[in-house]
């Protein structure tokens, strides 16, 4: 099983319960699990993190070599799955606004829907009544039976421990 981190589950993580100072070990076992092939992320959705503000410890922590080359997915986005996810997931008729809102969200999904025992984990909650450009990830994925699971349920499957080592 691949697992296909979103942004927000680092961005959360670091900003909430699992910041880069006070549970370095995480961080490690990020790298570690990206090493070994068990999660990566998208060169897009390494992008969004790489957008946070200068001196944010995990501005730098991304941008670090050995975790952004233990991280990145080494792909391209296939061009036709990218486009059914975002008209089927979305809407076939969104504006240039509404597809600016929703990000990267859909390359996320394409990778993941791009080949079989691809998990996608983010912090996403579902909410199955919003529409086009307000569609929440873990609904996207789910009209594509895509595996959608959030943070802790993927250091629960991995076996994340503080002295993982």
């Amino acid at each position: 099983m691949l697992y296909l981190l979103d942004a927000n589950v680092l961005i959360t993580a670091h900003n909430s319960y699992y910041s880069i100072e006070q549970v370095p070990e995480f961080w490690d076992w990020l790298r570690h699990q990206g090493e070994n092939g068990h999660l990566k992320m998208p060169l897009e959705i390494i992008e969004e993190v790489k957008a946070g503000k200068d001196g944010d410890p995990l501005l730098d922590w991304i941008k670090n070599d050995a975790n952004l080359d233990a991280l990145r997915l080494e792909e391209s986005v296939d061009s036709t799955i990218l486009q059914r996810i975002v008209s089927t997931g979305y809407a076939p008729d969104l504006t240039d606004d509404e597809l600016e809102f929703i990000g990267f969200d859909p390359f996320l999904a394409a990778y993941a829907l791009a080949q079989p025992d691809r998990t996608v984990v983010t912090t996403e909650v579902s909410s199955p009544k919003k529409t086009r450009k307000n569609r929440k990830l873990p609904d996207v994925c789910a009209a594509f039976a895509l595996p959608c699971i959030n943070t802790f349920d993927m250091t629960r499957r991995l076996g994340f421990r503080t002295k993982w080592r």
